[in-house]
């Protein structure tokens, strides 16, 4: 090996291990996550009991591409964000 690779190597050498790390700890999880949360909204349907990002919990009874609208109690329905769902409880039941 020459002494200008090994230069080279002992200086972008570091710059590429940490490269890789953040890619394998940071960036791929967090694309795996995002696509389960994805898929996760995506299946939402109508009687799917849900949990929203502020801990409400619900049974949905109309939603479309942006409004779910929640039965939360006898004769309550709310509105709230379809992204502002935090988890499909009916779903993780069956699981």
């Amino acid at each position: 090996m020459s002494p200008e690779m090994a230069a080279a190597l002992g200086t972008w050498g570091p710059i590429l291990v940490m490269i890789a790390i953040f890619y394998f700890l940071l960036y791929r999880p967090q694309k795996n996550a995002q696509k389960r949360r994805r898929s996760m909204l995506e299946s939402l349907k109508k009687d799917n009991r849900v949990m929203t990002i502020g801990g409400l919990y619900g049974t949905i009874v109309d939603m479309d591409d942006k409004v779910v609208k929640l039965k939360i109690a006898e004769h309550t329905v709310i509105e709230v964000a379809r992204s502002s769902i935090n988890a499909n409880v009916s779903q993780d039941k069956q699981a």
